[in-house]
């Protein structure tokens, strides 16, 4: 086409007729828009289909069979039946259920009285940890994310049925994860590295086919509190930065003086974006197993591709980050473990030392 164009030109200057040459360039551009057109679909079809396509595992992640990596502490004895934590917050009148499923729906929490304080209180204990004690940057993000956002960070297209969309096209957010992750979304991060943030938001999950016992009062929600750690990472360091941080989540448990695991996850059991996950599970006395609380992952540049998050290199050249994420930690099967596990016999529930300070109390019972 460029070609005639030139000839075209010439010709004209000649004084030569180049209606017939004219009439194949007409021809030529229509040609050309419909191969830029079926090229477009075929580019856009091709993303869809790539964004679908999971991260890889590392090369040490067990290809099946989870692995308990450590166990802390021991299930409490009890010289009485343990009751669960649905029996107990209805008893000490800190849980209603009846009426969040009155307003709402099933699988919303209410809380009442001290167990809203304690709701309050586990989030502002975990923010103080990971800022202070943990050198996190603490972050109050949106609570509701465009699309872009999350195909970032690999909820969508994948989980789109989990999540609550809203009217205008925003989804509220199912972790903090998503809004902190696009932070740096399509920048090249200028700070030193590694960059760590804390963040509080409540999360919001659908969780679309779950039934069964196991969606019993807190223990399978749509909606629950969370402290979410986040981490952009250079590549060589991230499995490191992947320790510590499942370290910093680890300690929360052991300040409330909770029973534990960590348990390394196998590549069939990987989530769509990591590369390697240590998920940390919580004894539950009542239901007498483990109630998993959080889950450390390190995504390498599987995010940082898809939301275009670089930083230089020592060269200046610019390079993908890694990025790492993990619950610090989700409170509703939390608060499961604290109010099952320090259940007295006459009812009451003992709080960890950690949590005085924030409860101005010492113990969960009826009436306070």
């Amino acid at each position: 086409r460029n070609l005639v164009s030139r000839e075209i030109g010439t010709s004209r200057k000649a004084g030569q007729s180049t209606a017939s040459r004219e009439a194949e360039m007409r021809e030529a551009g229509d040609m050309v828009r419909s191969i830029d057109t079926r090229l477009s679909d075929i580019e856009a079809g091709l993303e869809q289909r790539m964004l679908l396509v999971p991260n890889i595992p590392h090369p040490d992640v067990p290809e099946s069979g989870d692995r308990v990596v450590r166990v802390l502490g021991q299930p409490r004895q009890f010289s009485f039946h343990p009751l669960g934590h649905v029996e107990i917050g209805e008893r000490l009148g800190i849980l209603d259920f009846p009426r969040a499923t009155r307003m709402a729906g099933t699988g919303f929490p209410l809380f009442v009285g001290t167990g809203a304080r304690l709701q309050r209180a586990l989030v502002q204990f975990m923010l103080d940890l990971h800022t202070s004690g943990h050198g996190y940057t603490e972050m109050a993000p949106p609570f509701l994310c465009n699309e872009a956002a999350l195909t970032g960070t690999g909820q969508l297209p994948r989980l789109a049925g989990d999540m609550y969309r809203t009217v205008d096209g925003l989804y509220l957010v199912p972790t903090a994860e998503v809004p902190v992750t696009n932070y740096y979304r399509d920048e090249i991060i200028a700070r030193k590295l590694p960059v760590s943030f804390a963040s509080y938001t409540p999360c919001f999950r659908r969780e679309a086919g779950a039934a069964g016992g196991e969606t019993r009062g807190l223990l399978r929600v749509h909606q629950f509190d969370k402290v979410e750690l986040v981490k952009f990472v250079e590549p060589g360091e991230s499995y490191g930065e992947l320790e510590k941080l499942t370290e910093d989540a680890e300690d929360v448990l052991r300040r409330l003086n909770l029973h534990y695991r960590v348990v390394e996850l196998c590549a069939g059991n990987l989530s769509f974006a990591a590369s390697k996950c240590y998920d940390i599970e919580v004894w539950s006395a009542a239901g007498n197993g483990w109630l998993e609380v959080s889950s450390c992952s390190n995504y390498e540049s599987f995010q940082a591709r898809r939301a275009g998050i670089r930083y230089r290199r020592g060269d200046g050249r610019p390079e993908f980050v890694h990025t790492l994420n993990g619950s610090g930690v989700a409170l509703a099967r939390l608060v499961v473990a604290l109010l099952e596990n320090n259940q007295q016999a006459d009812g009451s529930v003992t709080l960890p030392d950690a949590l005085v300070p924030y409860m101005g109390c010492g113990e969960l019972k009826a009436g306070n």
